[in-house]
């Protein structure tokens, strides 16, 4: 099943962390002996890794289509997410209220819920239609109905169903009542093109194949934004700290890679994602949820009815196969998954596969023909 010259073969959980892109491997490589210095300093080794730093910014700022200034290196993307809606809260002008819609990713609602004791705010979450999107309707009579709104928290992608957000008419909705917007575009830098509108963004650079413990915190200039954490003496005023400077590079070098090589890869992706989306659909018992069309184009989820999550993907991956289980009603929690109650979808039997830059169309045919046999064994061993 798996092909033996590919190291990442049956590996379709990108959207958990995408392979190391080789540009990236290059980049880190080359700036490991020249990055090590504090960038802060003044001698010789110091000056090399601020040049290097200074060139991995410019370039993920150029590769977003954003200002140099506006962009800071985070230690991971949960931090930038952190930092952009506590900074957002942290500035306010005016209201303690922050609306974010009910498919948020954890990271948001955590920080939502610190600021409610230290901040003195209070969220409130916005329903979704069924493919988990959020109306921008929806958006217009929450800000009309909440008095001085904090902020407004949308991502810009869903990370378990992949259904892309209508942020260009969200944000229209937010401008129109001056609140700040921050998008959690974990989940979708470097796969689609980042919307505009936002007064903070958050991105990760495992989730484009750059390496893990590197994230991207937006913030747009002139946007009331506050270091939410206390200083240090370094010169960037929102003090994330002594960067790792050879990682910034290689996760700059990533994305710079993957948003030239978007348009082709989106259409390949989203042909395969097709593919899968239509063969599940046609087995008995299985939902397929999100968005068809307005998705990320890597993604796809479904759910089994009578299956255990955990199970099959267990037993996915005894067949070679690693995938997700968005649902995860797990050992430690117990409960499902917040985006596909909010959804009003199947919780149980959850499988979220994504697919790899190198991810081949006889990789996914072996999944499709592999999947209704484990989901059949799963299904008799319980005597359906």
């Amino acid at each position: 099943m798996r092909l033996p010259s590919d190291p990442y073969a049956g590996y379709l959980d990108a959207a958990s962390s995408e392979p190391l892109h080789p540009a990236a491997r290059d980049a880190l490589l080359a700036a490991l002996d020249k990055g090590w210095a504090d960038p802060r300093r003044l001698h010789a080794e110091a000056r090399n890794a601020r040049l290097i730093l200074d060139n991995a910014r410019e370039a993920a700022a150029a590769a977003l289509g954003v200002r140099r200034d506006e962009l800071t290196f985070t230690s991971s993307g949960t931090d930038a997410v952190h930092r952009g809606v506590l900074g957002l809260l942290g500035g306010r002008r005016r209201g303690s209220t922050l609306l974010h819609s009910a498919v948020e990713h954890s990271s948001v609602l955590h920080a939502a819920a610190w600021a409610a004791t230290m901040l003195d705010t209070r969220a409130q979450s916005l329903p979704v239609d069924r493919e988990g999107r959020l109306s921008p309707a929806t958006v217009r009579e929450a800000l009309a109905a909440t008095t001085g709104t904090a902020m407004l928290a949308v991502q810009s992608a869903n990370h378990e169903v992949g259904t892309l957000q209508p942020l260009e008419e969200i944000a229209a909705r937010a401008a129109e009542r001056g609140t700040p917007l921050f998008v959690d575009a974990c989940a979708s830098l470097g796969r689609v093109p980042l919307p505009g509108g936002w007064a903070a963004a958050a991105g990760s650079a495992h989730k484009w194949g750059g390496p893990a413990g590197v994230g991207v915190l937006l913030v747009r200039k002139g946007s009331a934004w506050r270091n939410p954490y206390p200083v240090d003496d370094r010169a960037d005023e929102r003090g994330c700290g002594f960067e790792n400077v050879p990682a910034a590079l290689a996760a700059a070098a990533a994305l710079q890679a993957v948003v030239a090589e978007q348009t082709e890869l989106a259409q390949r992706q989203h042909a395969m994602v097709a593919r899968v989306r239509e063969a599940v659909a046609a087995l008995p018992d299985v939902e397929v949820v999100g968005a068809p069309d307005a998705r990320l184009p890597h993604l796809v989820t479904f759910s089994c009815l009578y299956v255990d999550g955990e199970a099959l993907v267990t037993r996915l991956a005894q067949k070679g196969f690693g995938v997700a289980s968005g649902s995860a009603c797990t050992a430690s929690t117990l409960t499902p998954s917040h985006v596909l109650e909010a959804m009003g979808v199947l919780t149980h039997g959850n499988v979220r596969l994504s697919l790899t830059r190198t991810t081949t169309a006889a990789e996914v045919d072996s999944f499709l023909a592999v999947l209704p046999q484990v989901v059949h064994g799963i299904r008799a061993e319980v005597g359906l």
